[in-house]
């Protein structure tokens, strides 16, 4: 008679996929809960102690770690030597392994779980069958997903479960037991303040994409597995338009990054996004307001973009949104009035947080010890996860020139040093009234990106030789900077400080007499 093991702690499909195995003529052996499910079913089932000979112990904690167990799941049916050893110990073989593991991951999501709780879901038995099993795949089907009942009952119903099936649930089982010690690793890391030796992360599929940066690639969506549900761009809600693209989701991260200083903000702010930057980012009275303030940064570059809102987008919004081409909008939520308005655009994407942007946004994903991980040719890169800069929260500031900033100036200091959080290095970006009014991005040269920025003005009509700010990601290496800056009509300058030449770039701000503060914080974005 060929033997099943059975002990899930997803109940989810086993009873069918038990009554087809013992149809089959399979005797299953099964372990607590499991068992009493099946038996309640009608389903005969032997329990594990009475092959083992030795019953379930610490409630539970050792019960399937047996030779009995091990040995008829790892046995080689083609090594004579292996099934005489069978024999001479007494020992039935094992065909069908079917296990899922304790919700570890679930427990440790819960907020203030105690270590004693974590470390009951930890499991040992489960993941030690399911290796055995996956190991011998040759000889053992093993299955760890109840989606995968179906199937292998109909090849066994049919005669045998085809060797290449049986190499791809065995891989299952290896990805997710590896996940699975991966998880348990980042939890016990927890606050551990430093980066391991070696780091292991679970990505879970969510999609296949149509294609990744170009058409001649191919691309899918993965998300880290031990990332709280409510966290990351997998966590959006879409209601309308196309499947997201490669660019789309990578354009969604950049447009969320730049709207989170602004996340608590009681007034609407608007970031519109193009190539993972903004190319327009302002607040204002109404959602409408702060819209058509960003759009008005650099209109023609929005063109095709990503708009990210902190607030809900009304009708006005909407009827103002709906007159550009737009790949995603992304706001808290939708009125009613605003999603009849939008999802007559056939292909807009509309996505909304799954949380208030104060809650979502500071936090949009984690890893172990709160770190960030970025891939790169051949390895990866970690860093601790930095929080953005809160417009207002300007302690530490340092005036360093003869004059200092007046009220209004402060207050779009603050906004330029929050919104350029965003901005691709080298950076700078001119503001006036709370409104991005151009900005220099991703430039080899400083001075080139200051250049940049006030061309960019000038052509969308923002004049800044009528006065604006800058902000500038990094320091100043060289008071080419700020002589830029002053040609371009800023009157007032945010950097973090820190160059050699400090002293020789603040006497050209005096100069000037441009007022600068030193914030000795860098904010680059590579």
């Amino acid at each position: 008679m060929p033997r099943a093991v059975l002990s899930v702690y997803d109940k989810t499909g086993i009873v069918e996929f038990a009554r087809g195995l013992s149809g089959l003529g399979y005797q299953i052996v099964s372990t607590g809960g499991t068992a009493r499910e099946l038996r309640e079913a009608g389903i005969e089932v032997t329990g594990v102690s009475a092959i083992t000979g030795f019953p379930e112990i610490m409630g539970g904690r050792v019960k399937t770690l047996h030779p009995v167990i091990a040995g008829g799941i790892l046995a080689r049916r083609d090594h004579p030597s292996d099934m005489a050893e069978l024999e001479k110990q007494g020992i039935e073989p094992i065909d069908v392994v079917a296990v899922n593991l304790y919700p570890f991951e679930e427990t440790v999501s819960k907020p203030d779980v105690k270590l004693a709780d974590a470390l009951e879901q930890i499991d040992i038995g489960g993941p030690t069958m399911l290796r055995e099993a996956a190991k011998n795949h040759p000889h053992v089907t093993v299955v760890c997903d109840p989606a995968d009942y179906e199937t292998v009952l109909q090849q066994l119903q049919a005669g045998s479960v085809a060797a290449d099936l049986r190499r791809r649930l065995a891989l299952k089982v290896f990805r997710h037991t590896s996940g699975y010690d991966a998880a348990i690793s980042h939890f016990l890391a927890d606050g551990a303040g430093d980066f391991p030796e070696s780091f292991s992360i679970r990505l879970d599929k969510l999609q296949d994409l149509r294609y990744g940066e170009n058409p001649d690639q191919g691309a899918a969506f993965y998300r880290i597995a031990d990332t709280p549900a409510q966290r990351g761009i997998a966590a959006l809600a879409q209601h309308h338009g196309k499947e997201l693209s490669y660019n789309n989701i990578l354009d969604l991260d950049g447009a969320l990054m730049c709207l989170s200083p602004f996340a608590r903000s009681e007034r609407p702010a608007c970031a519109i996004i193009k190539h993972t930057t903004p190319c327009g980012i302002a607040v204002g009275g109404t959602v409408a307001e702060a819209y058509k303030r960003a759009l008005a940064t650099d209109p023609t570059s929005a063109f095709g973009s990503v708009i990210a809102i902190t607030h809900e987008v009304d009708a006005a919004a909407a009827e103002s949104l709906a007159e550009l081409f737009v790949e995603c909008v992304v706001a808290p939520s939708f009125s009613a009035a605003a999603m009849e308005k939008l999802t007559a655009k056939k292909n807009l994407r509309i996505l909304t947080f799954p949380e208030e942007p104060a809650v979502y946004l500071t936090a949009r994903g984690h890893l172990e010890g709160n770190l960030e991980l970025r891939g790169v040719s051949g390895g990866a890169l970690l860093q601790t996860r930095s929080d953005p800069p809160w417009p207002g929260v300007d302690e530490g500031w340092r005036v360093a020139t003869k004059r200092k900033p007046n009220a209004d100036e402060l207050r779009d200091l603050r906004f330029a040093w929050a919104a350029i959080w965003g901005v691709k290095s080298n950076a700078i970006l001119l503001a006036r009234d709370e409104m991005a009014i151009g900005i220099g991005a991703g430039q080899m040269s400083r001075v080139d990106a200051s250049k940049l920025a006030a061309m960019k003005a000038r052509e969308a009509g923002h004049d800044p030789d009528k006065g604006c700010v800058l902000a500038s990601d990094a320091f100043f290496p060289f008071r080419d900077g700020v002589d830029a800056a002053a040609e371009a009509g800023v009157t007032a300058v945010v950097q973090p400080g820190g160059s050699i030449r400090d002293e020789e770039v603040i006497a050209a701000a005096d100069e000037h007499k441009i007022a600068m503060a030193l914030t000795g914080r860098r904010l680059f974005r590579h």
